[in-house]
């Protein structure tokens, strides 16, 4: 079965929070850590200066990410992302069409995670690469989502939900 969407476009602000939010979910540890350990210096040392560098460490942590997803959104060699495209996607490959004559395979193997979120499927190859489909971009969105969803734990990304027997 092929799952083909209509051609629709990534906007750059979900962009960006889509890509803060798996950031934040893998490195989640290194700006608590930061926090701590300048907390726990303003405890020993009992000065302002460490409060104040515990949450400027988180803010400047924060706002690097944020600028290097911003700032990807905006360099020409990442244009095709933002551009409308139009996927098909089956058992074997995730086929990234701009036109009808051009187009790029992308291989589940590529794809780290994926995930089903309430308004969107979302799969991750790296940091800031990751395929984008809102439910809205499904022709029938009722059977694609089931074909996704069963391609998806064929491919064990999404864990099969076991059904008590009462």
């Amino acid at each position: 079965m092929i799952v083909k969407t209509k051609k629709f476009e990534l906007p750059k602000k979900i962009y960006t929070r889509i890509g803060m939010r798996n950031i934040l979910k893998k490195q989640w540890w290194l700006p608590t850590g930061l926090f701590a350990l300048f907390m726990l210096l303003n405890l020993i040392v009992v000065s302002f200066w460490f409060f104040f560098l515990a949450f400027l460490a988180v803010g400047l942590y924060l706002l690097f990410w944020y600028v290097q997803f911003v700032g990807a959104s905006q360099l020409p060699q990442n244009k095709i992302m933002f551009q409308k495209l139009r996927y098909e996607i089956d058992s074997r490959q995730i086929l990234i069409k701009l036109n009808q004559r051009e187009g790029m395979p992308m291989k589940w193997d590529m794809i780290k995670t994926a995930h089903k979120n309430k308004d969107h499927f979302l799969f991750v190859v790296s940091k800031g690469q990751f395929v984008y489909i809102p439910f809205t971009a499904l022709s029938n969105p009722k059977h694609d989502m089931r074909v996704l969803e069963t391609i998806m734990k064929r491919k064990g990304y999404i864990k099969e939900e076991k059904k008590e027997v009462a």
